[in-house]
């Protein structure tokens, strides 16, 4: 009796992962394929607009021209351009109609994404009330200490400080033993008063 209860659970426990799964790949596929189709359809607007201002512009320089070259030159581009605008103007509406039931899918997708999820959660409190009953005791998870960062004060910068200090004080020494040295060379330099005689 037992035995089929165990397998019976494992199956349930490996059905609700695979839906779990399922929904949110299918969730996600269907997201990307609804932003494909948003950008196909940004693209194609801008490509119909374009043809269409282009049109109006065509349409009035062969309203003025007057020569029969430049007007079937202008009717050629203006045929092109017509094609261009209808092909841009299709494409978008079929992506808009795709569009639409990607939307309706990816509805459908998050909700049973999130029954999944519900049910995820519904069978993981009654492990635990079941645990509780029965008096199993999960292992507890290590804890691990973080180790708190000491900040260090930059030492460099200071002993640098102190290397531009004594160097100002030695040279500020330098010139001052210099100055009175040559005091002392002036001094002796100086030739005595010539005695008269």
């Amino acid at each position: 009796m037992t035995k089929e209860l165990d397998t019976q659970h494992k199956s349930l426990e490996k059905a609700k992962k695979e839906l779990v799964t399922a929904a949110t790949r299918a969730t996600k596929s269907l997201d990307r394929e609804r932003k494909k189709l948003t950008r196909e359809i940004k693209a194609a607007s801008n490509r119909s607009k374009k043809a269409r201002e282009q049109l109006a512009k065509k349409t009035e320089r062969l309203a003025k021209a007057t020569s029969a070259k430049v007007k079937r030159e202008l009717r050629s581009q203006i045929k092109k351009l017509e094609k261009l605008k209808d092909a841009a103007t299709t494409e978008a509406k079929e992506s808009r109609t795709q569009l639409r039931l990607v939307r309706e899918d990816l509805a459908s997708a998050r909700l049973h994404m999130k029954r999944a999820l519900h049910l995820d959660k519904a069978l993981a409190a009654i492990d635990r009330q079941i645990d509780k009953i029965t008096g199993k005791k999960k292992k507890a998870k290590k804890k691990v200490a973080k180790k708190k960062a000491t900040k260090k004060a930059p030492a460099k910068k200071k002993t640098a400080k102190k290397k531009t200090a004594k160097k100002k004080v030695t040279k500020k020494k330098v010139t001052k033993r210099r100055a009175t040295k040559k005091k002392v060379a002036k001094k002796t330099t100086r030739r005595a008063p010539r005695r008269k005689g």
